[in-house]
This record gives structure tokens, C-alpha cells and sequence, in this order.
């Protein structure tokens, strides 16, 4: 008997001491991270670390991190996060967020993003490059805006990234549950007796090739950029309004996609007004875009429904003979 209680003694203190020193140094490096970013020309900031936990878990605290790279005018502030590990291996990380404005700027274009209840969990491969095996982001109720205006909220949100066999290959999916537009389009849907002021299905599934797999070096050096987008589905449905798209591309060295996403509108006469209210088509495309999309839907069996092709050509984008512009440069910065 007192050789067992022994045996447990000195199994409970070899594992405190390894908690402890597994945690000095997860503490460590989080710390050199955030000096070697700062020596690198950033903003690297927090308040303070504590670590939690024991005995089965490794919870990092950082208080007020702030995170800012000049090179691309990038930056992101929040009030709290929680990096959750089991003590016996850190390749399974949770990331917590503090139900607090998160602040994300681009130069001086900032957002400031509310949430709650907001984790990402990741699964990492065993190496120092900590290569993106899954992701996947939830949040309870969640809203942004910009300089006091509201441009998006929603109920959940629901974003997975998977990795493929081929390491630069992800699964996405995104579901925003009552998502709600900005105040313009709330405006808009006001005036319209048929729309809600949700949308009943928001979703996207898309399997994206990039030039190199997600790891630490998305965060350090440079971000992966897309290379082929395959479309599978995106679904909005806003009360009467439903449009759907599949389709695929590819995006050269300089982020200009090719390629064609097919689209499904109906009640697109419905969409066309609201667009024109809304200020995204100008007042004097609305007649020639009218009759145009008038006679397209001739060819098709629902008068209700338009079939159209989004073609990325060239640099440009048309939806079917209409052109729209130049097309918008896939990077990220």
C-alpha cells in the first residue's frame, strides 16, 4: 500500500513538473513571437499572459493583444484570447475570444466586429511550420459596422476549412443563420412588402487550391493566395428573392480570375430594385440591364427565374452579354 501511494506520489509530481514546464515554455514562445514580429517592423503588443488549466490543459491568456503589419495595413486589436491545448499534446488548439469589439483595420478603413461566444478550433500537424489540418470557426450572435454604421449581424456563424490530401487543397464551407444586411438594404427591404429582414439560407461550400499550404507563415511572412476556386454552391434566399451560383476559376500570379460561375436569380426584377436603390446599379443602367435581362428570360421556361453566366474574362466580368467592368483582383493582403 505505501508503495503504491509512492508510485502515485511521484506520478502526480512528475506531471506537475512537466505541466508546469510545458507551460513555461508554450509562455515563452508566445512571447519571443510577439518580440520577433516587433523586431520584424510590427505592432506586436499585449498586456499580460497568464497561463491556467492544470492538471489536463495548457488555457494561455493574453490580455489586449494588438497585432499590426505595416507592410500591408493590416491590423487586428481585441480585448482577450484564450489559447486552449490539452496538456499531453498542443497540436489541438482552441482559440477564445472575449465577448468585446475586436477592431480590424485595413489602412484607415477600420471594422469593429461583436461577438459572442466566439472560438475557432484547429488542428495542427506536428512540426514547427504548424501546417492548417482543420479549422473551424463559431460564434453565437455577432454583428459589424463601420465608423457606427451597421453593415452586417446574424445570428451564428459557422466557417470549416479542410484540408485535402494535397496539402494546398481546402474544403470551405460558411452558414450564417438570420443573417441581416447593412442599414441601406434594411432600408430597402422596409419598403418592400415581401422581404424580411433576415435572409431565410446564407451558405457557401467551395473547394480552393492555394500556392502553399496555411501555416505560421500566413501570419509571419506572406498570406497563401488562391490559385483555383471550384464554386460548388452559394445559396441566398431573402424571402421572395433566392440566388444561387456554382462554377470554377483559376487566378494568375497577379490575383485576375478566369473562368464562369453559372447563376440562378429569382424574382430577379425584384433584385434589379433593389439594387438601383440601394446604389450599387446606377439609375441609368437600371433601363438597359431591365430590357437586357428581359429578354434573356424569354429563353428560359420560368418567367420568374433568370440563367445567367458570370464570365470572368480577360480582366473583366459580364453577366452574359452585359458587362459589368473590370474584374476584382483575388489577394490577400
Amino acid at each position: 500500500m505505501i508503495g503504491l501511494v509512492k508510485w502515485v506520489l511521484g506520478a502526480v509530481l512528475a506531471w506537475s513538473l512537466y505541466w508546469a514546464g510545458a507551460g513555461w515554455w508554450m509562455q515563452s514562445n508566445i512571447a519571443n513571437w510577439f518580440a520577433l514580429q516587433e523586431a520584424r517592423g510590427w505592432q506586436a503588443d499585449y498586456a499580460d499572459l497568464g497561463l491556467g488549466g492544470f492538471p489536463a490543459r495548457h488555457v494561455t491568456t493574453i490580455d489586449a493583444p494588438a497585432l499590426a503589419d505595416p507592410a500591408t495595413g493590416t491590423a487586428w486589436q481585441a480585448q482577450r484570447l484564450e489559447i486552449d491545448s490539452r496538456a499531453i499534446w498542443p497540436g489541438h488548439v482552441t482559440l477564445r475570444f472575449a465577448d468585446a469589439p475586436q477592431r480590424l483595420s485595413y489602412f484607415d478603413q477600420t471594422l469593429m466586429l461583436m461577438t459572442q461566444d466566439m472560438a475557432a478550433d484547429l488542428r495542427l500537424h506536428p512540426g514547427l511550420a504548424l501546417e492548417l489540418e482543420h479549422l473551424s470557426l463559431t460564434s453565437g450572435p455577432w454583428s459589424m459596422e463601420e465608423e457606427g454604421e451597421p453593415l452586417a449581424r446574424a445570428d451564428t456563424l459557422v466557417l470549416s476549412k479542410a484540408q485535402q490530401q494535397t496539402p494546398e487543397v481546402y474544403d470551405i464551407t460558411l452558414r450564417a443563420q438570420a443573417f441581416a444586411p447593412g442599414e441601406r438594404l434594411r432600408r430597402v427591404a422596409e419598403m418592400t412588402q415581401t422581404l424580411p429582414e433576415t435572409f431565410d439560407t446564407l451558405e457557401l461550400e467551395a473547394t480552393i487550391t492555394w500556392d502553399k499550404p496555411w501555416d505560421r507563415g500566413a501570419i509571419e511572412t506572406a498570406r497563401p493566395q488562391p490559385r483555383h476556386v471550384k464554386l460548388r454552391l452559394a445559396d441566398a434566399k431573402w424571402g421572395a428573392l433566392r440566388l444561387l451560383a456554382a462554377g470554377e476559376f483559376t487566378v494568375d500570379q497577379a490575383g485576375i480570375p478566369d473562368g464562369t460561375i453559372t447563376i440562378k436569380a429569382e424574382n430577379w426584377r425584384e433584385m434589379l430594385a433593389i439594387a438601383r436603390e440601394a446604389g450599387v446599379l446606377p439609375e441609368q443602367a437600371y433601363g438597359p440591364a431591365e430590357r437586357t435581362l428581359r429578354m434573356l428570360e424569354g429563353l428560359g421556361g420560368n418567367p420568374n427565374a433568370l440563367d445567367l453566366r458570370l464570365n470572368l474574362r480577360g480582366g473583366a466580368v459580364a453577366l452574359g452579354p452585359i458587362p459589368l467592368g473590370p474584374a476584382p483582383r483575388l489577394v490577400l493582403r
